[in-house]
């Protein structure tokens, strides 16, 4: 592998990791509902940028097909709280 990409390889995970603490906190620690749902929105992004960098770190595909796993979970998850906070429930009878 390459040196500056080695280099590269690990700048990114310190940054997405002290991004993925800044979102813990602020799921922690937010004011509204709001705030905690694009909190959690941000840590679902994260974790899967960083097993992205890691799948291109090791050259390992399984990476990969579990970032595309957290990816769709991730979404459904936001609509699905995204909804609840509008209506005040997920599914309508």
């Amino acid at each position: 592998m390459n040196a500056v990409l080695y280099w590269a390889g690990i700048f990114a995970l310190g940054c997405f990791a002290l991004a993925l603490g800044c979102a813990t906190l602020r799921l922690l620690r937010g004011p509204t509902p709001q705030d905690r749902v694009l909190a959690l929105d941000t840590m679902y992004i994260n974790g899967l940028l960083i097993l992205l960098v890691l799948g291109i770190r090791f050259g390992s595909s399984i990476y990969f097909d579990i970032a595309l796993l957290i990816g769709l979970f991730g979404f459904v998850g936001s609509a699905a709280l995204a909804k609840f906070l509008l209506k005040g429930e997920v599914i309508e009878p």
